[in-house]
């Protein structure tokens, strides 16, 4: 029953979850939940989408996650997975053909690391737009944000790889994917001018079937991005 429109509050809870197929409860725009759907798609599992309202979620979600937040698995057997890291990689350990984490316990642990680092750059992804939007300086955020993509970039430099887990891509690169292809819509582009190595590392990865599968246009996500700045965001928006 995998459907593109949302589902609201007072909305029927879905069935059963088909029984070769894994269920995603997503919102179309939102970047944790396109790491779910990237890995999902790279790796060729059959999954069906529930999106969700997120601003009047449906009573029966609650039920799925207490926390409202999506991305949120559902296996036929009725388990449940939340959260963007921890569903990719539970779906890297459920269904093991085409292994998006390496083999090894240091690799692993070097991927969780740089996941880390990249969680504190997020935020200036939210907060520099909106002080923008307040009249406010943001210089200094702009400073902070350029000083944090520099060491990504020299990341790049130091391992000679065309990704950052070697020369094809691998989780980490899957969930740092969705902030970067929106680098646009928050403003922060002039951030990526001296970081040549990242900005071919995002030309590389706009060439992913996976990444082409689950991107939307820089039209599509400024209209979203509006909608949801105006307080009356249209998750189906385009529909």
């Amino acid at each position: 029953m995998s459907t593109e429109k949302s589902f609201a509050k007072g909305s029927a809870a879905p069935g059963p979850v088909p029984k070769d197929h894994i269920r995603l409860y997503s919102m179309r725009f939102c970047p944790f939940a396109q790491r779910t759907r990237l890995v999902l798609h790279t790796k060729g599992i059959k999954f069906e989408t529930i999106n969700i309202h997120l601003k009047e979620k449906p009573e029966w979600f609650f039920q799925k996650n207490p926390l409202g937040l999506v991305p949120v698995l559902e296996t036929p057997a009725g388990e449940i997975i939340c959260e963007s890291s921890i569903t990719s990689e539970y779906l890297d350990e459920a269904y093991p053909e085409k292994k998006l984490l390496p083999s090894s316990a240091y690799a692993k642990a070097q991927q969780r690391m740089m996941l880390e680092h990249f969680s504190k750059i997020i935020p200036f992804f939210y907060r520099i737009p909106s002080a923008k939007r307040n009249g406010e300086d943001v210089s200094g955020m702009e400073a902070e944000l350029k000083e944090k993509l520099g060491k990504l970039n020299e990341e790049l430099v130091q391992k000679k790889t065309k990704f950052f887990g070697g020369d094809s891509i691998t989780m980490i690169d899957y969930m740092m994917w969705p902030h970067f292809e929106r680098t646009e819509v928050y403003g922060v582009q002039n951030c990526l001018e001296h970081t040549p190595e990242l900005k071919k590392w995002m030309g590389r990865m706009l060439e992913d079937p996976a990444v082409k599968a689950t991107m939307f246009s820089k039209e599509a996500h400024e209209a979203f991005y509006k909608s949801f700045i105006d307080g009356k965001p249209d998750y189906d928006y385009g529909l």
